[in-house]
């Protein structure tokens, strides 16, 4: 989607915004999840978004198994577009974004408000420390490498020292044939 893929950065942040990080796909997440859009047409008529622009999005979706396709439900010869559990998992993020833009994008205040389906509640996000109950949006907060991180970092280098190996080899050949 960025046109980056951040080989250099070992990081899931990096890697989700590769799947969702264009304004378009944040939108169509945010209309699958709370407003229970599962059409094209009804994404492309929320968001006034290409045709084309959107049918990559959507199709890179599927892909990610972020949303499925299915039959319709009122028209068998229609497809429908439905949530995962991998796309409902989006559902903090974007509702942390909504946070954001209601503090500090929105000057007459929220535009939109979630409400629980159960009991008309406001859902809230919270960032707090499991270990020690410390919670409030200034948390201090560092990042650590992981395990996992060493690996990819090993498997990457494996992978350049292989394919550098593969160049000298082609070289070698082709110096054999121009003898």
């Amino acid at each position: 989607m960025l046109g980056n893929t951040y080989d250099d950065q070992n990081c899931s942040a990096a890697r989700a915004l590769e799947i969702a990080g264009e304004r378009w796909s944040l939108l169509i997440l945010r209309d699958a999840l709370f407003r229970g859009m599962r059409r094209f047409s009804e994404f492309q008529k929320s968001l006034r978004v290409a045709s084309n622009v959107l049918a990559v999005r959507l199709e890179t979706f599927v892909e990610e198994g972020i949303l499925k396709l299915q039959p319709g439900s009122s028209r068998a010869d229609q497809q429908e577009y439905q949530i995962t559990d991998k796309g409902r998992d989006f559902a903090p993020v974007i509702m942390a974004l909504m946070a954001w833009g209601d503090r500090w994008a929105a000057p007459h205040g929220p535009p939109v408000l979630l409400r629980h389906d159960g009991c008309g509640g406001k859902p809230n996000i919270s960032v707090y420390c499991p270990s020690c109950g410390g919670d409030g949006q200034h948390l201090a907060m560092s990042a650590t490498a992981t395990e996992a991180r060493s690996a990819r970092l090993k498997q990457k280098a494996r992978a350049q020292h292989e394919q550098s190996l593969r160049k000298n080899a082609e070289r070698v050949t082709r110096r054999r044939q121009n003898r």
